[in-house]
């Protein structure tokens, strides 16, 4: 195993209800889940590669809960990742170099029947974890937004935060909604449903706190 270590930041938008029940160890929404999230390295290594500045995506879907499998999933590696980088990147994202049950990225790659080879391409970021924004755009695979929840009497934003002391994604996130569009192996649209804005800081066992 080639430890690893990524510092950065994320948008995530999924199916759900604005709390998400996966969040809590409850039942999707709806039964099925559908979710992506777009991130960035700020800080990041494989073994001696260096990750810094690079992004990367991930889109899925699962005809139930997560931990029941059979899910379906592509990754998308930036276009300007180096071939070391992007070796780094997809063993990374595919749970090769990392501990059972430790990250997001494993447990989401171990419960999919089918992983598509990863997507190159440009990926434009936007995002503001405090303020709840986010924009992001992967021409010909995905573009999605994020925005707060509005209080539906009053038109405020509202502010919640779930956070995850022993998680395996993230110690906190804003939480908000979002709007996604995927094309591709696996296509699909969200509107106005749950979203979350991150910091993220993984390694090869778990999150780093």
């Amino acid at each position: 195993m080639t430890p690893w270590e990524i510092k950065g930041r994320e948008f995530g938008n999924c199916n759900c209800a604005y709390g998400c029940p996966c969040q809590f160890n409850a039942l999707p929404t709806h039964g099925d889940c559908r979710g992506l999230a777009v991130f960035d390295i700020e800080k990041g290594h494989h073994g001696t590669t260096r990750l810094d500045g690079l992004k990367a995506a991930g889109i899925f879907r699962w005809p139930g809960p997560i931990h029941e499998g059979k899910g379906e999933g592509v990754h998308v590696i930036d276009k300007r990742a180096t071939a070391e980088q992007h070796e780094a990147l997809r063993r990374i994202l595919r749970g090769e170099d990392t501990e059972p049950g430790a990250t997001v990225f494993q447990i989401f790659a171990s419960t999919c029947d089918t992983l598509h080879e990863p997507i190159i391409a440009d990926i434009d970021l936007e995002l503001d974890i405090e303020a709840r924004t986010a924009r992001a755009r992967i021409d010909g695979v995905l573009e999605m937004r994020g925005a707060p929840i509005v209080n539906p009497i009053t038109g405020a934003e509202h502010r919640v935060r779930i956070e995850q002391p022993n998680g395996f994604e993230f110690a906190a996130a804003e939480i908000g909604r979002g709007w996604s569009t995927t094309q591709g192996p696996v296509s699909y649209e969200l509107a106005d449903t749950y979203g979350q804005f991150a910091h993220i800081h993984l390694c090869h066992t778990g999150m780093v706190r």
